[in-house]
């Protein structure tokens, strides 16, 4: 795995936490030399998780559109910064970039950037590991209603299984080094897929 896309919040959130496990995640990415793929911001979790992989010695590689490059404070030291059209722009090529996903805490962007991911997953449009790095417990309400989702007939087991969570970043970073697709028969071919993914 080179490179990992982190979905976060351009806030910092209400506890030191949440910064403590972005810089956490950061400085191990960059020590087993898995790159950042991000939103491309200066701001809250963004910019920690960032700054962290940066001093650390890593690679980091911001996506982000134009309308927001002043809202979220675009940061211009990385590695590399991508400004594009929209957001659906940004989305499609933060996947395209990174060989896996995390989402850490975040506001609405952050879970429907998760979600669609997992959607996509779950239509066989891609096969990279999603995981969520479950700070202080902050996803465990999401992960039991996604639980609901399966109880409830909404979705099948293999794929409520894509979303994985851990609490610390080694453990859930050694999931996703070791992540293999669940094999379930996809709801749409190939072809498909490629058809209908920007």
């Amino acid at each position: 795995m080179k490179s990992i896309c982190v979905y976060c919040g351009s806030s910092a959130g209400n506890s030191t936490n949440f910064a403590n496990a972005a810089r956490e995640l950061g400085k191990l990415m960059a020590s087993r030399g898995i790159g950042l793929i991000y939103g491309g911001g200066n701001v809250g979790l963004m910019g920690v998780i960032a700054d962290a992989v940066l001093k650390s010695g890593g690679t980091a590689t911001g996506v982000i559109p134009h309308a927001l490059l002043r809202a979220e404070v675009g940061h211009h030291g990385l590695t590399q910064l991508h400004v594009v059209k929209d957001m659906h722009e940004r989305k499609a090529m933060m996947a395209e970039l990174a060989d896996g996903f995390i989402a850490m805490p975040g506001g609405f962007g952050t879970l429907e950037e998760l979600f669609e991911a997992l959607t996509w997953s779950q239509l066989g449009f891609h096969n990279k590991p999603i995981g969520l790095l479950n700070v202080d417990g902050f996803f465990d309400r999401l992960i039991g209603f996604v639980q609901e989702l399966t109880t409830q007939g909404f979705l099948r087991s293999p794929h409520a299984a894509l979303m994985m969570h851990e609490a610390l970043p080694a453990p859930l970073l050694d999931r996703l080094a070791t992540w293999e697709p669940h094999g379930t028969p996809k709801l749409l071919d190939q072809a498909t897929a490629q058809a209908i993914l920007p």
